[in-house]
C-alpha cells in the first residue's frame, strides 16, 4: 500500500524567488525614500525611475507569491496540476501522447510555450473539472492559443469558430456540457484540430525546459513507478547534498 501511494511535487519557475523580488525591491524604496527626505533638493527623474523599478519588482514578487508552491504533482497513477483557484487530475492511462506542440505554416515552424497533452477519453477530465478553474484557464491560455491560430491563418484559411468557444458540447458517447465547461472542452477541440493535443501546461507551470518535462512525462506515463522513484531518490540526494553544504 505504502509503495502506491508514493508521490513527487515539483515546483514550478513562477513561484520561484517572490520572497527576494519582494525583500530587494522593498530595501530599495527605503533606501530612495531615505535619500529623497535626507536631502534639500528635489527629487530626480533617475531616482523616479529607480523608485518605480523597486515598485514593480514588489508586485511582481507579491504576484509570484500567489502561484502555488507545487504545480505539479506525479505519483503511481495520475498527475495532478494544480492552479490557484483549483487543480485537475489525469490518469496516465488516459494519456495518449505528450509533447511540445509545434505549429506548421508552409516551410515555418513554431514552438508554442507549453507542453501538450493528449487526451484519451476527454469526459473524464471534463466530468472533475472546475468552472472557475475552466475559465481561468479559457483566459490565460488564450495568448498561446491565439499563436497557433495566426500561424494557420497566414495560409488563408482561418474557421471564425476557432475564435468563438460556444457554450455548449457534446462527446462521442452522447453526454452533453454546457456554460464554461462547455466552452473549454470546445477549447480542447480547437487545440487538438490545430496542434494535436487537448491540453497545455505552460512553461512557467513547469519546474524546467519544455523538452525535458516532455520527455519526463513520456517516460512517466509508460513506467509511473519507475520515474516516480526516480524522482524521489534524486530530491532526496539534492537534499542531503545541500544539509552537507550547510
Amino acid at each position: 500500500m505504502a509503495e502506491q501511494n508514493k508521490a513527487v511535487f515539483l515546483r514550478a519557475t513562477a513561484n520561484r524567488y517572490s520572497i527576494e523580488f519582494m525583500l530587494v525591491g522593498g530595501v530599495a524604496i527605503a533606501i530612495i525614500m531615505l535619500f529623497v527626505t535626507l536631502r534639500a533638493t528635489p527629487i530626480t527623474l533617475l531616482e523616479i525611475v529607480f523608485a518605480a523599478t523597486a515598485i514593480m519588482a514588489v508586485i511582481l514578487g507579491f504576484l509570484k507569491s500567489r502561484e502555488p508552491f507545487y504545480t505539479v504533482r506525479l505519483d503511481n497513477k495520475k498527475i495532478t496540476y494544480y492552479h490557484k483557484v483549483g487543480s485537475y487530475c489525469i490518469d496516465a492511462n488516459n494519456l495518449s501522447q505528450v509533447g511540445v506542440p509545434v505549429v506548421t505554416d508552409g516551410f515555418e515552424q513554431t514552438e508554442l510555450n507549453a507542453v501538450g497533452l493528449k487526451l484519451k477519453n476527454e469526459a473524464a477530465l471534463l466530468d472533475m473539472l472546475h468552472p472557475r478553474l475552466a475559465c481561468k484557464l479559457l483566459i490565460e491560455q488564450r495568448h498561446i492559443f491565439l499563436q497557433a491560430v495566426k500561424m494557420h491563418c497566414k495560409s488563408g484559411s482561418c474557421p471564425s469558430k476557432w475564435l468563438v468557444e460556444p457554450s455548449k458540447f457534446q462527446v462521442g458517447t452522447g453526454q452533453t456540457y454546457t456554460g464554461l465547461i462547455a466552452m473549454f472542452a470546445n477549447r480542447m477541440q480547437h487545440l487538438h484540430t490545430l496542434t494535436g493535443y487537448h491540453l497545455l501546461l505552460p512553461a512557467n507551470v513547469l519546474d524546467r525546459d519544455l523538452w525535458h518535462f516532455s520527455n519526463l512525462l513520456n517516460h512517466w506515463r509508460l513506467n509511473p513507478e519507475m520515474v516516480v522513484q526516480e524522482l524521489l531518490d534524486k530530491q532526496a540526494t539534492v537534499t542531503r547534498s545541500n544539509r552537507n553544504d550547510s
